[in-house]
């Protein structure tokens, strides 16, 4: 039964938000950072949406979001930040 939990664990998408402000030096750099972190360790089973609170600042409210730039883990459950 583990390695039934195990494959089909491996084989889920991760889904992973970035909150940033704008097109700063710190954002662009935790976007590459995430997406190398990704590549290494999820290879093909990410998929990272970036929420640019400048243009939209309505959505932080939703995942409470203090601080920029942030990572919210969306699936697989529990929701992390």
């Amino acid at each position: 039964m583990k390695t039934k939990t195990v494959t089909r664990r491996a084989a889920q998408v991760w889904q992973l938000r970035l909150y940033v402000m704008g097109r700063s030096p710190k954002s662009l750099a935790a976007f590459a950072n995430l997406k190398q972190l990704c590549e290494s360790h999820l290879q093909g089973r990410y998929r990272i949406t970036v929420i640019d609170l400048v243009k939209q600042p309505q959505l932080a409210k939703g995942d409470q979001i203090l601080a920029v730039p942030t990572v919210v883990r969306r699936l697989p459950k529990p929701v992390r930040m």
